[in-house]
C-alpha cells in the first residue's frame, strides 16, 4: 500500500520514499505526495530524484488496479530506479496549486448552483461542472457574482474521515451522480468548507477559500434538455 501524504497535507511538496516496484508503466513508492488521477482531477506531474542526482520526470500519476498502490509514470526511456532505492518524490507545485484552487472553487460552485452534479473536470486554474438543473435558468453574471462572494468570505477548508457505513447512512452528502466517492478502504474523506459545504472528495484543496482568487464564469452551455455545463477560470492566486 502506498501512503498517500496528499490526503492529509495537500501543501507537502516533496517526501523521501522507498521504491517498492519499478517498471515502464509506473514506479510504486511506499509513500508519495503525488495525487493520482481520479474524481475529475488529473494526476500530478513532477520528479523522482535518485541518490546519485538522477532526476526521473513523472508525466502522470494513476492508481494501480488494486486502488491501494499509486503508479508514477516516468518519461519514455527514462532510467528506472531499482526496488529498494531511496528517492525524493517532488511534485510540480505550481501545477498542483492551480488544481487545488480550481477544485475548491468547484465545490463552491456546487453551492451557488444547488443541483445534482452529473459530471465535472478540474483543470489548471479552471474547471467545469455539469448540473441536472431541470428548467432552472442559470444566469452567467449572477452565478459569477455569487461565486466570488463565497470566495471572498475566506472560509476555512478542512477534512475529516467517516466510515463507509456512515456515508451509506447519509446519502445526501453525495452531490455527484457520475463520480462516486472513493470507498472500499473502510473510510471516506469529507471536505468541509466552513458553514457552506460538506461533501465526500478525495481531491486536493486549498486551506481557505480566499486562496482561490477571482473567478470568472466563462460559459454556461446546454448539454441536453435539462443539463447545463458551467465553466469557470481563475485569475492570479
Amino acid at each position: 500500500m502506498t501512503q498517500a501524504i496528499f490526503r492529509d497535507d495537500a501543501y507537502c511538496v516533496e517526501t523521501e520514499a522507498t521504491v517498492l516496484a519499478s517498471e515502464p508503466r509506473g514506479v510504486v513508492l511506499d509513500r508519495t505526495v503525488f495525487y493520482p488521477q481520479g474524481g475529475g482531477q488529473s494526476g500530478d506531474k513532477g520528479t523522482l530524484l535518485l541518490e546519485d542526482g538522477t532526476a526521473i520526470p513523472v508525466l502522470n500519476t494513476t492508481y494501480d488496479s488494486d486502488r491501494l498502490t499509486i503508479l508514477h509514470a516516468p518519461a519514455e526511456g527514462a532510467a528506472l530506479p531499482r526496488p529498494g532505492a531511496r528517492v525524493i518524490a517532488r511534485i510540480d507545485w505550481d501545477l498542483r496549486y492551480q488544481r487545488m484552487r480550481a477544485h475548491t472553487a468547484l465545490h463552491l460552485l456546487s453551492v451557488v448552483a444547488p443541483y445534482p452534479v452529473t459530471g465535472g473536470s478540474v483543470g489548471d486554474a479552471e474547471g467545469r461542472l455539469d448540473f441536472d438543473s431541470g428548467e432552472a435558468v442559470l444566469d452567467k453574471a449572477e452565478v459569477e457574482r455569487r461565486l466570488n462572494e463565497l470566495i471572498a468570505l475566506d472560509r476555512a477548508v478542512t477534512h475529516r474521515w467517516i466510515s463507509d457505513a456512515e456515508l451509506e447512512a447519509n446519502p445526501g452528502l453525495i452531490k455527484t451522480m457520475s463520480v462516486k466517492p472513493p470507498m472500499g478502504t473502510g473510510r471516506v474523506r469529507l471536505i468541509a468548507i466552513e458553514d457552506l459545504d460538506l461533501q465526500p472528495c478525495g481531491g486536493t484543496h486549498v486551506k481557505r477559500t480566499g486562496e482561490i482568487g477571482r473567478a470568472s464564469v466563462t460559459g454556461i452551455e446546454k448539454k441536453g434538455k435539462i443539463n447545463r455545463r458551467v465553466r469557470i477560470a481563475l485569475g492570479a492566486a
